[in-house]
């Protein structure tokens, strides 16, 4: 059965939504897209969700992902960027490739792999979403599965920093992977990069994080 949750004229993400797939035909849709950074597919127990991201959606991965990257590097603190990398566990039936991740607390663990399995490796110790449309998979249960510490949800006007705390999240007012930085203060410059030219926005990022 395949559900299509918006139509090629929409401006929005276009997601199609097929269910009753096996793992066996979910690894075959993966290794046939395996080179292709859209869409994104995330697999639940029997469901696929294929988004393909609109223009607006990027737009505010690569702001959302900037700001991570540079924040790191004026605090100081290792990241490896994974970007939409996939991530699968077959004993959980479940696999997702999220807007953008990365590796912080985790960094030493994973440093040099080329290949991770959650299985054995930890996952991102923080993954984005942009939330421009309303996806049709409960990300945040598979998320809280594999152990995820840290997810930002951001709709284009506000930020949610959600925390792991046993086996669901909860929302927190600061980050716990970018020492302190709250929602407030992300969000404001996430929005502020529609109107801000590109240097100066960045001059004003850098010496908001130098001042942690």
């Amino acid at each position: 059965m395949v559900k299509a949750l918006s139509t090629p004229e929409s401006t929005s993400d276009q997601i199609i939504v097929l269910h009753n797939l096996d793992w066996e035909t979910y690894e075959r849709i993966m290794a046939a897209h395996s080179d292709a950074s859209a869409p994104r597919f995330t697999y639940d127990q029997g469901d696929l969700e294929i988004m393909s991201p609109s223009p607006e959606h990027e737009r505010l991965k690569e702001i959302a992902t900037l700001l991570v990257n540079v924040s790191a590097e004026e605090l100081g603190i290792d990241v490896i960027a994974l970007g939409s990398a996939t991530f699968r566990r077959e004993d959980l039936r479940r696999g997702f490739e999220p807007d953008s991740c990365f590796y912080i607390q985790s960094v030493e663990k994973i440093r040099g792999k080329t290949r991770l399995d959650l299985a054995t490796c930890p996952p991102p110790d923080l993954l984005i979403e942009i939330d421009v449309t309303s996806p049709s998979i409960n990300k945040l249960a598979i998320y809280a599965q594999v152990g995820a510490p840290e997810v930002w949800r951001y709709d284009g006007q506000r930020l949610i920093i959600l925390k792991l705390e046993g086996e669901a999240y909860t929302e927190q007012e600061t980050s716990g992977s970018l020492m302190g930085l709250s929602s407030a203060i992300a969000a404001r410059f996430l929005q502020s990069a529609t109107s801000l030219r590109r240097p100066e926005w960045l001059r004003q990022l850098r010496e908001c994080a130098r001042q942690k």
